[in-house]
């Protein structure tokens, strides 16, 4: 399994108990019932063709997670030790038992099995177990409910501030751009217990990017929620952002596709935001906008009662402040971009058009580069879960004044100077 496919498994586990490490005290009781609750229900493994989870397996990811005072890559997966062995359906039988569900939608699966056989779409021999097909349907999502059937919903509220985010993106008026008219978006997060806006802003792009800076504003302005629900879009599938809200305790959250009603509070505030201010603004350059959104924000939503609360946003958000996780100090560093590459054989790296000298042990490896892309020159370099320090700068001239031992350590001559960055063109 590689890095990637391990950091994805450990994202999920993470997904799984994070109600019991997320800071909030449960009670035995209450402990009991979650975890019964999450034996119970269905789950789409990454890699994997079940879906059910066992309490065994829950609690010791609880106790890795624990132990490692909080780390993501507690939750890391060992190696197979059948690697390179058949699972229990092949690829081939896998693409043809697809085709045929999305041939014959209706059908149970015992009439799918008779009809891969009698097609002869098995390999010779082959048998298939009902519950083997049905578990690899459902994490295909091809095992829909019957047509009609209604969903039973029912209204909720978080029972503390920062429990849970909901965010999206509106489509905003069009701003002026020096000599250009262009359209902008607003990217916001709303406070599911007391409707407080931690951030909001408008942006000339809704792609991740964007929302990334305003994620990050609002951590900052607000602190850490336990929860961030999102919808399924493209910016919010980003492997990027689930690799950030794991590393910062915060559980990513997606609604079911074309079903907006789970996040009723930040649409209804939406429309808020179009009746109330949206109507006030016009002719407006990308940086005013902002400036009157930021003081209709915090002199007139965050002051007025809310209907539904009887409080104002402000009021109820801070009434129980003990409850709050502040952002880390180092909270930029999880917004890092991650690349992978491989060191060379001279042990050098590129990234973005500069090369880099990386550490004798990693040659030949795939490492993690971590950097913020407004700092290219300052990446750090990671493998199998361990930090190895910054990458440094190569210089190609000073390079040739280098002699290197039986042990291939630098021995640079007292005439040299100190390595700086070079850009390779």
């Amino acid at each position: 399994m590689t890095e990637s496919e391990k950091q994805t498994v450990a994202i999920f586990r993470f997904s799984v108990i994070h109600e019991f490490v997320g800071g909030v005290k449960l009670s035995r009781g209450e402990q009991q019932r979650l975890l019964e609750d999450k034996c119970a229900r269905s789950w789409s493994i990454p890699f994997s063709d079940r879906t059910r989870l066992s309490r065994g397996a829950i609690l010791r990811w609880i106790k890795l997670y624990k132990d490692s005072g909080g780390q993501l890559e507690s939750l890391y997966p060992k190696d197979r030790s059948d690697k390179g062995k058949s699972r229990a359906i092949d690829k081939e039988s896998g693409l043809n038992l697809i085709h045929l569900r999305r041939e014959m939608p209706d059908v149970t699966v015992p009439v799918l099995i008779r009809t891969m056989k009698e097609r002869g779409l098995l390999p010779p021999g082959k048998d298939l177990k009902p519950s083997t097909v049905y578990r690899f349907l459902h994490t295909e999502n091809l095992m829909n409910p019957p047509a009609g059937q209604l969903q039973d919903r029912r209204k909720y509220e978080a029972e503390l501030p920062n429990d849970i985010w909901q965010s999206d993106v509106m489509h905003g008026p069009m701003v002026t751009v020096g000599e250009r008219r262009r359209k902008s978006y607003l990217i916001a997060f709303i406070d599911d217990h007391s409707r407080l806006v931690p951030y909001g802003r408008f942006y000339l792009s809704e792609r991740l990017a964007s929302f990334l800076d305003a994620f990050e504003k609002a951590l900052l302005k607000r602190g850490l929620p336990r929860k961030l629900y999102v919808d399924n879009g493209a910016a919010y599938r980003s492997k990027h952002l689930e690799h950030i809200t794991a590393s910062l305790g915060i559980a990513l959250i997606h609604s079911s596709p074309y079903k907006p009603q789970g996040r009723g509070k930040i649409e209804r505030w939406f429309r808020s935001v179009r009746g109330q201010f949206l109507t006030e603004v016009e002719h407006m350059s990308l940086d005013e906008l902002n400036g009157a959104f930021e003081l209709w924000l915090k002199q007139v939503y965050h002051q007025r009662t809310h209907s539904a609360t009887g409080k104002t946003p402000l009021e109820r958000f801070t009434s129980r402040m003990e409850c709050l996780r502040a952002a880390p100090e180092n909270l930029k560093d999880h917004f890092r971009t991650i690349a992978r590459r491989r060191v060379a054989k001279d042990r050098t790296v590129t990234l973005d058009g500069y090369l880099f000298e990386a550490p004798v042990k990693l040659i030949g490896q795939r490492v993690d580069l971590l950097y913020h892309k407004d700092n290219p020159k300052t990446v750090e370099v990671r493998w199998q879960q361990k930090s190895y320090g910054y990458l440094t700068p190569v210089d190609l001239k000073v390079n040739c004044l280098v002699k290197r031992d039986k042990n291939s350590q630098a021995q640079i001559s007292s005439e040299s100077n100190k390595p700086t960055g070079g850009k390779i063109w």
